[in-house]
């Protein structure tokens, strides 16, 4: 056995052997990375365990080098989920320990793990959240059947409101989603991604054929969006915004449905809804509407110079929502253009 440190994106056969893992995720993939790694000039460096050319373990990480958060290892930034991935607890244990001794030589702070509860049950969690996921099945009828008689409902009043959705995956589709993605920004008081990021997203997964972007239109006016990647046979529902002065009409339930049934027509068989805030109730509600598996996510943070797991809940960065929501739009892109790179 070997641990190798690999820039996925200089790999060509890099997604193909993160395919044959069994809990490969859209996060795994060379595109994900190029987005961060052209984005934000984070450094690539994926752990992998190995012997005889078969991947045995897996640990992606960014190296983040900031002036304002300081420099750590993350896997993977700005993803819902990361799971390590690993044949059993040796290899975990093997290629965390290599990690370790990498975030040591580069004078990282810590180590962020955004999964890994299987091998790390002991461990205390430094943040938790909640997953959500919806298992496909090509019949229709049989999956509209299982959700819940408001989330039909909702269904069936967008289209009887004329509502009507466009799926596509080019340049403009995505330029369409960002003027939703900064008002809906605006309105929860958190700066936009910067749309060179979002540029970055087509360039590296849309364009190839790797993910939609799913838009509603209310006479004639766009009103509602989500973006969704894929990679195998799972899917992912990343990104969402809408008008809020149009949410009497239902917009967001059927671009979801829309895309839930592109993905199940065409052989997929899960669909993620992304991590959820344990208190944020609405939202848990909304997806638990949709028929779907829950699950726990849980972040590690290993502190270098404790040389342990540390619970501490996650320093959230010091934004004021209230007074993000009064600032001009244009005040808010330039916050997310500076900001975003000091985050993860």
């Amino acid at each position: 056995m070997k641990v190798e440190i690999v820039n996925p994106v200089d790999c060509p056969a890099w997604d193909a052997r993160v395919l044959a893992l069994e809990n490969y995720s859209f996060f795994h993939t060379s595109h994900w990375s190029k987005v961060l790694c052209n984005t934000y000039k984070f450094s690539p460096a994926y752990f992998v365990l190995s012997e005889d050319g078969k991947m045995l373990a897996l640990m992606p990480m960014v190296e983040i080098r900031s002036i304002l958060t300081g420099r750590r290892g993350v896997s993977l930034a700005f993803s819902d989920y990361c799971e390590p991935i690993a044949a059993d607890r040796s290899a975990f244990d093997l290629l965390l320990a290599q990690v370790i001794h990498y975030a040591k030589v580069s004078g990282w702070k810590y180590i962020e793990l955004r999964g890994g509860q299987k091998y790390l049950s002991d461990a205390p969690t430094s943040a938790q959240f909640l997953g959500h996921a919806l298992v496909l099945t090509s019949n229709l009828e049989e999956l509209l059947s299982r959700f819940r008689s408001n989330t039909r409902w909702s269904i069936r009043k967008a289209t009887q409101e004329g509502v009507q959705v466009r799926t596509g995956n080019n340049l403009e589709c995505v330029e369409e989603f960002y003027r939703l993605h900064c008002m809906t920004r605006k309105r929860h008081g958190i700066p936009p991604q910067p749309f060179h990021f979002f540029r970055n997203i087509h360039e590296c997964i849309l364009d190839n054929n790797l993910g939609y972007v799913v838009l509603a239109y209310y006479k004639s006016r766009n009103i509602a969006g989500a973006v969704f990647f894929h990679f195998g046979n799972k899917a992912v529902y990343k990104y969402s915004a809408s008008d809020f002065n149009y949410r009497q009409v239902c917009a967001n339930n059927l671009v979801l449905w829309e895309a839930i049934k592109l993905y199940a027509s065409a052989g997929f068989t899960e669909l993620c809804l992304g991590r959820t805030d344990p208190g944020n109730n609405g939202l848990q509600y909304y997806k638990n509407g949709w028929n779907t598996v829950q699950k726990k996510i849980s972040y590690f943070t290993y502190d270098i110079k404790q040389g342990r797991f540390v619970g501490k809940e996650k320093k959230q960065h010091d934004i004021s929502t209230l007074l993000m929501q009064k600032c001009p739009l244009t005040v808010l892109k330039t916050s997310g253009q500076i900001l975003y790179k000091h985050m993860d």
